[in-house]
């Protein structure tokens, strides 16, 4: 048995646990970071591509943004298209001046992970059976196995950034957690593809064939998304048939100029929405999507992770800066504020985007719910106050300070 110890354990490796321990460090805070997985494994996860100006912000604090700022692309808007007319959402103008950065999830855990070697700081790859103990009480502590020796690791804290299968929400017991969740009845199909994008900027269309997503991850490489039933395949859709369909999506300028070509990735994702309170319990915290899952639909689920952070990195910070220990318990109360505003937003985008009919209502015709979503969406597009109301929490709303 191999014995540890370090101030925070970090459980995960993705964007929030790299992050959060490269922003510790970054304050002298020692922390250990545990990860399932390879570095490779983590890599190749195809995710999200649009960062708030939070996000970005907190990348620049923990020193690893020089690629993400060279490389990234600001977006000043971005377009919503409904029955072939786009409507551009100006972020810059709407929100005085604030925007948003593409820049892919796989390129920030590549900044992540080299900025964590550089400085040597602990990370297990490939660890395995890892259990918490005694979380609510003095001696925290982590065990696993890791190339098949047995660890300990003793802590101050435990942040749980393991994502939606791991073990750290799970270490609450269920009569003490609430869980909220909504499940959709279709997924999304998405592709990414080494093709200049359609459009500089991203591309939400709603069609009486369903939702599509024009979007990218550079100037060479693109990302569409169509929305399919939960029952296909990827199997069934050949690369040829998503570019068909997704021309028949967007609006007809879009669908003209559209480059097609070879996908080098293909996955189809579920939409659900999920919220665990509380998001803490003891010396646990819970981060990014081990505590809510949010739709695509709005650019949240990083964005969301991020805000988490933030709030941790700065309590942790105060405790062994400050010597506050009593500001822990802030850190459920102001996590979730944030993560219900930005779990009701990409709902109401989805709602609005896609062909979803949640409460019938008894509607004898079958369809007065597309008609009232049809009727919000022209009104919300065709409106000043409308669109900035979208461009707000598109952008990302504030952080909340630590009282």
């Amino acid at each position: 048995m191999k014995t540890l110890r370090t101030q925070v354990a970090i459980i995960g490796a993705g964007p929030s646990g790299m992050l959060l321990g490269q922003l510790l460090a970054k304050q002298g805070i020692a922390n250990v970071v545990l990860e399932r997985v390879s570095a490779t494994h983590v890599l190749k996860r195809i995710r999200a591509g649009i960062l708030e100006t939070g996000m970005a912000t907190l990348m620049r604090e923990a020193g690893v943004s020089e690629r993400m700022d060279a490389e990234g692309l600001v977006h000043d808007g971005f377009a919503i298209a409904h029955n072939g007319h786009a409507t551009r959402i100006d972020l810059k103008e709407l929100t005085h001046g604030r925007t948003v950065l593409c820049y892919g999830q796989v390129e920030i855990s590549r900044d992540l992970f080299e900025a964590r070697a550089a400085a040597a700081l602990p990370t297990y790859f490939e660890a395995t059976d890892v259990a918490l103990h005694e979380v609510t009480g003095n001696s925290p502590h982590v065990t696993f196995l890791h190339n098949g020796e047995a660890h300990t690791l003793h802590c101050d804290y435990i942040a749980g950034c393991d994502g939606f299968h791991g073990v750290s929400r799970q270490t609450i017991p269920l009569r003490l957690r609430t869980e909220h969740e909504r499940v959709y009845p279709f997924g999304w199909l998405g592709i990414l593809s080494d093709t200049p994008p359609v459009s500089h900027e991203l591309i939400y269309c709603r069609s009486q064939r369903g939702f599509a997503l024009a979007s990218m991850r550079s100037h060479s490489r693109s990302r569409y998304y169509i929305d399919v039933a939960l029952t296909d395949k990827v199997e069934q859709w050949s690369d040829d048939a998503f570019w068909t369909e997704l021309k028949k999506r967007l609006p007809a300028e879009a669908a003209a100029s559209l480059i097609t070509g070879a996908s080098i990735e293909k996955s189809i994702a579920p939409l659900r929405s999920f919220i665990c309170e509380p998001m803490q319990y003891g010396r646990l915290f819970l981060v990014g999507d081990a505590a809510h899952i949010v739709p695509p639909t709005g650019a949240k689920g990083l964005n969301l992770a991020a805000s988490d952070v933030s709030t941790l990195y700065r309590i942790l910070t105060r405790v062994y800066h400050d010597k506050d220990y009593a500001c822990t318990a802030l850190y459920s109360a102001i996590a979730l504020r944030r993560v219900w505003h930005g779990e009701r937003f990409s709902w109401w985008m989805t709602k609005l985007l896609h062909n979803l009919d949640e409460n019938s209502m008894h509607d004898h015709s079958g369809d007065s719910g597309r008609r009232f979503t049809e009727s919000e969406l022209t009104y919300l597009l065709g409106s000043v106050a409308g669109r900035t109301l979208i461009a707000e929490q598109y952008v990302g709303l504030p952080y909340e300070e630590i009282g």
